[in-house]
């Protein structure tokens, strides 16, 4: 009865810090709402990410090929225009699917850089599946003179450089769950949160108001797609959600390639571990059998 009763408590603990938890998010996004309206130091971002349910989420989550070639379209199609991805190489879009010929139809598309030659002068040349995605702007002072003074950040590790920090009691839940969807989740919010500012609410010129953003409450990027602005082949709705899904799920591939791999890896070790542990107390148990207590 003691540890029937014991049970009931902790789980009422546990319920309480959940529910505390909700509370304490919902009072800072007010209190942050109600700090930038009256033009005292408001907390960024106005409002948390959303936490969606991503494939690759959980110790057995996985990849969805047909969802990073999608993220690769919108990519290509859309945000390679202004952020490079320099830490990733043509002939890693094998691991999407796509054959050795299409990624070398896929690279050609691209003229890089090289050099020196013979004379000592850099020269272009079309791309080969060694060479990394190209950058849209010569140098970063191009790229903010091209951009209202900010320079695009690269978009080769940007899904597990950003993500917002869930603090106490959320970040001990997260070692449970496996939890480190944090930076496609801020990635999907900053894409499909940008709204007109609230009553009162100003913001500088050449900005657009984001609540998502983790910088400010209003950053230089315009709002980057619109549906039916990428033509999908297989289906998928052509939806600014939808966009935005994909090409967050890429860049978290583009992130961490060899999530899958790492998770394998992870599951198998800790097979062995309980194997181990298991072979230790059967050992243990032979050795002292014998002996007197």
């Amino acid at each position: 009865m003691k540890k029937l009763v014991t049970s009931v408590l902790s789980l009422a603990l546990v319920a309480g810090l959940g529910f505390g938890v909700a509370a304490v998010a919902q009072e800072e996004h007010a209190a942050a709402e109600g700090a930038h309206a009256e033009g005292a130091t408001p907390h960024y971002p106005l409002k948390h990410p959303k936490e969606i349910d991503w494939s690759f989420a959980g110790p057995f989550g996985h990849y969805d090929k047909g969802q990073l070639q999608r993220g690769l379209k919108v990519y290509t199609e859309v945000c390679s225009a202004c952020h490079s991805m320099s830490l990733v190489s043509f002939r890693m879009l094998e691991e999407l699917g796509y054959s050795e010929d299409q990624v070398k139809a896929f690279a050609a598309n691209y003229q890089v850089t090289d050099g020196p030659n013979d004379s000592g002068d850099m020269f272009e040349r079309t791309a080969v599946p060694s060479d990394y995605f190209p950058s849209p702007f010569a140098n970063p002072q191009a790229a903010a003179a091209s951009n209202n003074g900010a320079v695009p950040p690269d978009f080769s590790l940007i899904a597990k450089a950003r993500g917002v920090t869930r603090g106490f009691p959320q970040f001990v839940f997260d070692i449970f769950t496996q939890y480190q969807e944090g930076g496609p989740d801020y990635i999907y919010s900053l894409l499909t949160g940008y709204e007109e500012p609230p009553e009162g609410v100003e913001v500088p010129e050449g900005t657009y108001y984001n609540p998502h953003f983790i910088a400010a409450a209003s950053l230089a990027m315009a709002p980057p797609i619109s549906d039916d602005q990428v033509t999908y082949d297989d289906g998928a709705p052509q939806t600014v959600d939808q966009y935005s899904r994909d090409i967050s799920a890429f860049l978290m591939w583009a992130a961490e390639p060899h999530l899958e791999e790492r998770k394998q890896t992870g599951f198998m070790v800790m097979i062995f571990l309980v194997i181990f542990t298991g072979l230790i107390y059967l050992t243990k148990k032979s050795v002292y059998a014998s002996k007197d207590h």
